[in-house]
């Protein structure tokens, strides 16, 4: 982490998050990077400089159950609220009204979840690879489990608790390394779970995303930390979709979509039906879309911020 900021530990919100900043000298700009699972901040670490040479004050936090952030014990202290809270109160300890909001996997759920529970703290969404997701008249993990299976991860971490934390904490460095990968020919899917399948496999498969000393990073951090507090972001996934029940599902702000072409996450057919001031993005890429073509993805962000009307920003 040579190039990548000093983190700070600021007090939020009942809890401690790790914090890493560029380009303090631009406050008045903020825009708020948020990593998904299982990551850390520094996997903005190749959108971190361009954003802040563009004039923004980038605040990338790790956020709660992450590297040096806390990890609180229970798992309701991961639901939407919190992570949003988490988010809202960043803001605040900055001086800061509103800002915009990029995030990748889980951390696009939140950001989408933030503008709809605090519209007035988002200016703007920018999401990667996770589409805004319909809330549906069935909680998330039911559909999940009728359609994909019990060994389907989201509903295996949820109904066989504590398993799948025990092998991923067991072979961190084996399970990063076989996970963060460019996608390969497809192959017929196999039984079982599939992240403690890559955790078990001797042999990853595809090209790696990054080099041996930016996976170190993200393997020494879990290493500290362990995956459960990353895993119980899942386990309250239909907890989230009761907390949605009496939200706009309308987001109002701005956005913009960057979406993998070979990413296996489904695109959102009726997106611009809840985000009607969305753009769409498509990069030829897999899941890990602003590691995989960091360049094209900061170009798509500046080019969006860029066209936005500057007191937006």
């Amino acid at each position: 982490m040579t190039d990548f900021p000093e983190p700070a530990i600021i007090h939020v919100n009942g809890v401690q998050l790790e914090v890493f900043e560029a380009g303090r000298e631009h406050a008045g700009r903020p825009i708020v990077l948020c990593h998904g699972w299982p990551e850390h901040a520094f996997s903005w670490r190749h959108q971190v400089p361009a954003l802040a040479a563009a004039g923004y004050h980038v605040i990338v936090p790790n956020q709660r159950g992450y590297g040096n952030s806390s990890r609180p014990a229970g798992v309701t202290d991961y639901d939407i609220e919190h992570l949003a809270g988490d988010l809202v109160a960043l803001l605040d300890h900055y001086g800061y009204a509103d800002a915009t909001f990029v995030g990748h996997d889980w951390g696009a759920f939140v950001v989408w979840a933030l503008a709809l529970l605090h519209p007035d703290r988002v200016n703007g969404v920018v999401a990667l690879s996770l589409p805004y997701q319909e809330r549906g008249e069935t909680p998330w993990l039911e559909s999940m489990a009728a359609g994909l299976g019990d060994d389907f991860y989201f509903v295996h971490f949820n109904r066989r608790p504590g398993v799948a934390d025990a092998v991923l904490d067991a072979h961190p460095g084996r399970f990063l390394r076989n996970l963060f990968r460019r996608p390969a020919a497809p192959r017929p899917p196999s039984p079982g779970m599939v992240m403690i399948e890559l955790a078990l496999a001797e042999t990853p498969v595809g090209e790696p995303v990054m080099s041996d000393g930016e996976l170190a990073v993200f393997v020494a951090a879990f290493e500290s930390s362990g995956f459960t507090g990353s895993i119980n972001w899942y386990r309250n996934l239909d907890r989230n979709w009761h907390l949605l029940a009496g939200a706009d599902p309308v987001v109002r702000s701005p956005a913009l979509m960057i979406y993998g072409d070979r990413d296996p996450i489904v695109r959102a057919e009726r997106l611009a039906d809840f985000v009607p001031g969305v753009e769409v993005v498509s990069l030829d890429c897999g899941h890990w879309i602003q590691q995989e073509m960091p360049e094209e993805t900061n170009q798509a962000i500046l080019r969006w911020l860029d066209r936005r009307p500057a007191e937006r920003q």
